[in-house]
């Protein structure tokens, strides 16, 4: 197969779309209301108490702005909340992912890489609507998202078997999904959304059969495990990399139910058959590779759902946030 993206020519990490490419900007968000299973709200702790932060700072000098906060927005809990369009929890989703998309547009209008650490992957709606907004406004430039997840996320509230947003942030943010109250991700604007054909899957494996068919109607380029097996994880990133292009701004937004659960076992919706540890890293180190990355999300990682697995767990999610952030082997 030709390769569609030459990695042996690839600009080594510059700071392309960054004034300071050791600018970096940390977002922990402490929040489970995405999806039924209490738990995930505590990985950020974990992972900050794994020396995630000290790693960062000490081993990849970055300079690191962190508020020393992992945000749990108990305070915008609100009085009621029923269902809505099939919809769990909205008001709470909507008003959370609100503050996340604030938050993170504040670190990426001024020019730095932003991590959020979740969090269920709900956030991401958060997560990647301000950085799509803070990337046209300081460059004029669409932002690419690559999608590393075992799930595609992009139901709509009418395809959601299960009604958890967690399922939808992927609909939500490229328009597919839309909704006209505010309190219901109504502020979600033009401006906050990305293309589907700046978006690509690595990754997939449990895939409900709505979400089938909005990736076959949309023509959204995804890569399954099939495909990882087919090709291998070097030939499938030179695809990846090779459609998004090389000189485009990439939010790079892990799940780390990729992850096999033999290196992944504390998360929320495990799935067998799934990456390896090393092709997590191998994906997240191509990405840095690139030069282009300008935030990145690690979520779903609950330390609380298999006590022997959590530290391994917690370990994977501080590897790939190392590797995308330009930890090398050599």
């Amino acid at each position: 197969m030709q390769h569609l993206y030459n990695m042996t020519s690839a600009p080594s990490i510059q700071p392309k779309f960054l004034p300071n490419r050791h600018h970096l900007g940390i977002v922990a968000v402490g929040f489970s209301g995405g999806q039924p299973k209490p738990g995930v709200d505590a990985a950020p702790m974990a992972l900050i108490e794994a020396g995630l932060i000290q790693q960062l700072e000490e081993d990849l000098e970055f300079d690191v702005a962190f508020d020393d906060q992992v945000h749990s927005y108990a305070e915008i809990v609100p009085a009621e909340d029923p269902p809505y369009r099939n919809m769990k929890r909205p008001k709470f989703v909507s008003a959370v992912t609100k503050e996340v998309s604030n938050q993170v547009y504040n670190h990426s209008k001024n020019g730095k890489l932003v991590l959020t650490l979740g969090g269920d992957h709900s956030i991401a709606i958060g997560t990647i609507s301000g950085t799509a907004r803070a990337i046209r406004e300081r460059l004029g430039r669409d932002l690419a998202v690559i999608w590393v997840d075992a799930h595609a996320d992009i139901n709509t509230p009418e395809t959601s078997e299960s009604g958890n947003i967690h399922g939808m942030p992927v609909a939500f943010l490229t328009g597919l999904a839309t909704e006209e109250k505010e309190e219901m991700f109504g502020w979600l604007k033009e401006h906050h959304r990305i293309s589907t054909k700046k978006l690509v899957y690595i990754g997939l494996r449990d895939i409900d059969k709505g979400e089938k068919k909005i990736l076959k109607e949309h023509g959204i380029k995804a890569f399954s495990m099939h495909d990882i097996d087919r090709h291998g994880i070097g030939k499938v990133m030179d695809m990846v990399l090779g459609w998004i292009g090389s000189d485009t701004p990439i939010h790079l937004s892990f799940d780390v139910d990729a992850l096999d659960p033999m290196w992944a076992p504390s998360t929320g919706t495990p799935v067998r058959g799934g990456l390896t540890l090393r092709e997590g890293d191998f994906i997240a180190e191509c990405v840095a590779e690139t030069g282009s990355l300008v935030a990145l999300d690690l979520v779903e990682v609950n330390p609380s759902l298999d006590e022997q697995g959590a530290s391994d767990t917690v370990r994977a999610g501080c590897s790939i946030v190392r590797c995308a952030l330009g930890d090398t082997l050599l």
